[in-house]
């Protein structure tokens, strides 16, 4: 394996890495801005649409073959976390149609696993369930969600980085999920029983967001022709995530 380097990119320039390193082959642009921590509408979308679009500019300039984005299943009025994805996705379209770089877009559905952050709906409910907090709080919880486990989402982008099919079409997009949904119910639920833990339930509480997705349904079979297929089950991915925890 090579030698990892690292950059901290608020002191140098995208172009200060990549004449660094010569010709990269991939770019896989992962990082993002929800919105959750009272960022202002600018700073989600500096992070999501003018970063990432700097790094795809740079990336054309140098060469690069592939630039796998991650995007997200989400709408793009539902918050402005989705809008500017979206932005980026248009962006990405119109340098695949320049012919100088590949673009492979990502809807990636509720990816959880170990030290995740405590904003992202799973660990705040594992970490709840853990330290048995005295009750949480939820809507009626009938929203289904596609949850997948991290180390299937490593495995994807591993396919694809792999896959030579690619080369063949300058812009793709696939669905990453496990291709199952449950209810946010079930989901919580399942969490409680295989934590064991006394925190009480209490569903119904809380009015359902603005613009709710109610039921979130992806086709995966495209990745599926490519070779992937997902390993770990929810119970499994939750178990995994509850072993992480007792050794933090």
């Amino acid at each position: 394996m090579s030698e990892l380097s690292y950059y901290d990119i608020d002191r140098c320039s995208f172009e200060d890495v990549f004449n660094d390193h010569g010709k990269i082959d991939s770019v896989i642009h992962m990082a993002t801005c929800y919105g959750r921590k009272d960022e202002s509408i600018s700073d989600v979308f500096n992070a999501n649409t003018v970063f990432p679009l700097g790094l795809l500019k740079a990336a054309s300039v140098y060469g690069t073959d592939t630039f796998i984005n991650t995007d997200t299943i989400l709408p793009r009025y539902v918050n402005s976390y989705a809008l500017s994805k979206r932005h980026f996705q248009e962006w990405g379209k119109h340098f695949a149609k320049t012919g100088n770089i590949r673009f492979v877009n990502i809807r990636l559905e509720h990816m959880y696993g170990p030290g995740d952050d405590d904003t992202k709906f799973p660990s705040h409910v594992i970490r709840s369930c853990l330290k048995n907090v005295p009750e949480l709080k939820f809507t009626a919880g009938k929203q289904e969600r596609d949850f997948i486990y991290i180390d299937d989402v490593v495995s994807a982008y591993s396919v694809l980085l792999k896959e030579g099919e690619l080369k063949r079409t300058l812009y793709q997009e696939y669905d990453l999920g496990c291709g199952q949904s449950v209810t946010i119910r079930e989901f919580v639920e399942t969490v409680h029983r295989i934590t064991g833990s006394t925190t009480v339930l209490k569903f119904g509480l809380l009015p359902y967001r603005k613009y709710e997705i109610m039921r979130s349904r992806i086709n995966i079979r495209g990745l599926r022709e490519l070779g992937w297929s997902p390993q770990v089950g929810l119970a499994q991915g939750i178990r995994h995530c509850l072993d992480a925890e007792k050794v933090r």
